[in-house]
C-alpha cells in the first residue's frame, strides 16, 4: 500500500498501543522497586555473617570495603530512585495520553526506542540535537603518535 501526501501523520498512540506501554513499564517498575529495596538493605543494615570474630588485620581491610561498598550502593539507590521516578511519569503521560511524544519535536518517538527505554521524552533526533549522544571523534591519535604539549 502506498502512502499519498493526504496521509495525515500519526500524532499520539492509541489506547491499545498505550495499554502495551504501561504493560512493559509495570514490569520494569516492580523491578526496579524490587532492585532499590535490595540495594537500599544491603547499605542501611548490618550484615550478621561479618568478620567481627576475626583477626584485626582483616578487619581493617573488611571495614574499608565495607564503607567503599555501602557509598557504592547508595549511588547506585539514588540513581535507582530517579529511574523509578522516570517510570512514574512515564505512566502518568500515558494517563495523559501524551506518551511517547517528543518533547522537543512534538513527533512520535519510534516504538521500538520505547520498548528498550520506555520512560525516554525525546527521540533520537532531539537528543542529538541538543548534543545529548557524542559522535565519534573526527580524529583519534594513534597510540605512538607524537602529541603537542
Amino acid at each position: 500500500m502506498k502512502k499519498t501526501a493526504t496521509t495525515c501523520e500519526k500524532t499520539r498512540y492509541s489506547d491499545e498501543e498505550l495499554e502495551e506501554f504501561r504493560l512493559i513499564i509495570m514490569n520494569k517498575l516492580e523491578k526496579a522497586r524490587n532492585d532499590l529495596k535490595l540495594l537500599t538493605e544491603s547499605y542501611t543494615t548490618g550484615n550478621d555473617h561479618d568478620t567481627n570474630d576475626t583477626s584485626p588485620t582483616f578487619k581493617v581491610l573488611e571495614e574499608g570495603y565495607q564503607v567503599f561498598s555501602k557509598e557504592e550502593n547508595s549511588k547506585f539507590a539514588a540513581r535507582q530512585e530517579k529511574f523509578i521516578k522516570a517510570l512514574e511519569n512515564a505512566l502518568v503521560r500515558i494517563e495523559n495520553k501524551t506518551y511517547g511524544i517528543c518533547r522537543v519535536t512534538g513527533k512520535l518517538i519510534p516504538k521500538d526506542r520505547l520498548r528498550s527505554v520506555p520512560h525516554a521524552t525525546l527521540s533520537i533526533e532531539a537528543k542529538l540535537r541538543q548534543g545529548s549522544i557524542p559522535s565519534p571523534p573526527v580524529h583519534a591519535p594513534r597510540p605512538f603518535e607524537p602529541q603537542d604539549e
